[in-house]
C-alpha cells in the first residue's frame, strides 16, 4: 500500500510542479497570507473572464496587491495558473487523504457523504478549474504541457479515491477497484455543477443518495466479485 500512495503523490507533484517559472516563495506569516489573497482573488478572476482574458492587474486589484509584489510572487499569468492548480491538487488529495483514515469506520451512505462534502469544499476551484481546462491558448508547446499536467492531476485524484476504496473495502479486486474510482470520480465533478443550479439542495441530496446506493452495491460485493 505505501507504494501505491508514494505513486499517487508523485503523480500530484508532477502534475502540478512542471512549467512554468517559480516566483519567490514566502517564509512569513504575513506573506503566505499575502499570497492565499492572490491566490483566492485568482480563482475569482480566472472564473469570471477565462484564462485569456484575465489580467495580472485584476488580479492585483482585487487581492489589493501591489502589482509589482504580485509579480514577485508570481512572475507570470502562467505561474499564477500552476500555482492554482498546484493548490486545487494539494485540497483535493488532503480531503481525499482525511476520508481515506476514517473510511474503515464509516458506512457507504456516511462515505458518499463525506465525498460530497469534499467536493462542495472544493466547488469554487473546481469551478476555475474547468474554465482553464476549457481555455484553449493556440497550439504552442505550454497548451499540450498543459493538459498533460491536467491528465496527472485527474490520474492523482482518482488514484487517492481507489485508496479510499482500498481502505474501506481492501478484498475489492484491483480491477474493480480501479473501474469503480473512475465512476467515482466522474460522479463527483458533477457536484459543483449541481451546487450552481436553483434547486441545488434539493439535487445535491439526490446525489447523496445516488452515491450512497452504488457504493453499497459495490462494497458489498465480495473478494471473487460474487
Amino acid at each position: 500500500m505505501s507504494s501505491q500512495k508514494s505513486m499517487i503523490t508523485e503523480d500530484a507533484q508532477g502534475a502540478a510542479s512542471d512549467g512554468a517559472a517559480e516566483g519567490r516563495t514566502p517564509k512569513r506569516a504575513r506573506g503566505r497570507l499575502r499570497v492565499a489573497a492572490i491566490l483566492d482573488a485568482a480563482v475569482a478572476v480566472f472564473t469570471e473572464k477565462g484564462f485569456d482574458a484575465a489580467t495580472m492587474t485584476e488580479v492585483a486589484a482585487r487581492s489589493r496587491t501591489a502589482i509589482g509584489s504580485l509579480y514577485r510572487f508570481f512572475p507570470s499569468k502562467d505561474a499564477l495558473a500552476e500555482a492554482l492548480l498546484r493548490r486545487y491538487s494539494d485540497r483535493a488529495t488532503a480531503g481525499l487523504s482525511v476520508i481515506a483514515g476514517h473510511s474503515p469506520r464509516l458506512t457507504p451512505t456516511a462515505l458518499a457523504d463525506a465525498l460530497v462534502d469534499l467536493m462542495q469544499d472544493l466547488a469554487g476551484e473546481r469551478s476555475m478549474m474547468k474554465v482553464l481546462m476549457m481555455d484553449r491558448r493556440g497550439d504552442a508547446p505550454e497548451v499540450l504541457r498543459a493538459e498533460d499536467k491536467r491528465g496527472r492531476l485527474r490520474a492523482a485524484i482518482r488514484g487517492h479515491i481507489a485508496h479510499v476504496l482500498s481502505v474501506h473495502a481492501p478484498t475489492l479486486p484491483p480491477e474493480r477497484m480501479a473501474t469503480v474510482a473512475g465512476m467515482l470520480l466522474h460522479l463527483m465533478k458533477a457536484i459543483p455543477d449541481l451546487a450552481e443550479e436553483g434547486d441545488a439542495v434539493a439535487l445535491l441530496s439526490e446525489m447523496r443518495l445516488a452515491l450512497g446506493a452504488y457504493l453499497g452495491a459495490v462494497l458489498s460485493v465480495g473478494p471473487s466479485g460474487a
